[in-house]
């Protein structure tokens, strides 16, 4: 019996109206702002197979660097059902229903610890998710009673950080990653998991990875349990690990995101 073909969800850039392929991009070259600079813009444009290019900003960045801000429009096609990636499925519960479940289901506080690893010293991500004021009005772990949450800071290393959570028999841990030149967010995230695997922690506490360069998808390519990018909420982090915990202790299936169900 042969699988009937598959249905295509054929999409492109929308611009002005639907399928017109108008994208924005930006970039630096290495040249003064001047005519020619923006006339070099467009021809790098052209060579990547855009048409239709046409420079809207091209400014000073430093000496002998121009940033340019430029419309074109692609002719990439691509087939939206084709894409095969993992995420993270929440249904989120509120607030104080959040912290009923934790005390009805674990019946114990949860314990986080964050921290910005390695030379990294912008808080920013980290304290959203930990601090009690949290983020776009959605509050931060340390105002949840049923979490109990340490947030270390920056330039915390990786063997300070596994080292307080093991002390206190932490549920989970969230390193966040801000700085990604030369993919130094991929090399230090990889250097956690190392001495987490060599602590015997990994697969017994919940690694969480946040950053802005970060997806579900390359935190679980570099050994993490999930990862949390941009936009993401306190609510959704504490959702997520109630449940870890709940798979953990063995009461909850594997893969649940909310009781009842499975994915």
């Amino acid at each position: 019996m042969t699988t009937p073909p598959r249905e295509k969800h054929l999409i492109r850039a929308y611009g002005d109206r639907r399928d017109d392929g108008i994208i924005q991009i930006s970039f630096t070259l290495p040249v003064a702002t001047s005519e020619k600079a923006k006339e070099a813009a467009q021809i790098y444009c052209k060579k990547l197979g855009l048409t239709d290019v046409k420079v809207a900003a091209a400014e000073r960045a430093a000496d002998q660097y121009t940033f340019f801000v430029v419309y074109a429009r692609s002719p990439v096609i691509i087939d939206y059902n084709e894409i095969d990636t993992p995420e993270i499925v929440i249904k989120k519960l509120g607030f104080y229903e959040l912290n009923e479940f934790i005390e009805q289901k674990i019946a114990r506080k949860v314990v986080v610890f964050g921290a910005c690893t390695g030379t990294d010293t912008h808080t920013v991500g980290i304290d959203a998710i930990l601090n009690m004021k949290g983020f776009a009005g959605d509050y931060g772990l340390e105002r949840y009673p049923w979490f109990e949450a340490y947030n270390l800071g920056s330039q915390v290393p990786n063997e300070v950080l596994i080292k307080r959570a093991i002390e206190q028999k932490a549920d989970a841990i969230l390193v966040s990653q801000v700085v990604t030149q030369r993919d130094v967010h991929k090399e230090n995230s990889r250097a956690f998991i190392e001495q987490a695997k060599e602590a015997g922690i990994a697969g017994k506490m919940t690694l969480l990875l946040g950053g802005p360069r970060v997806d579900h998808k390359l935190a679980l390519e570099l050994g993490f349990d999930a990862g949390f990018g941009p936009g993401t909420k306190p609510s959704d982090v504490a959702n997520f690990v109630a449940h870890q915990v709940l798979q953990r202790l063995g009461k909850e299936a594997k893969g649940t995101h909310f009781e009842g169900e499975p994915t």
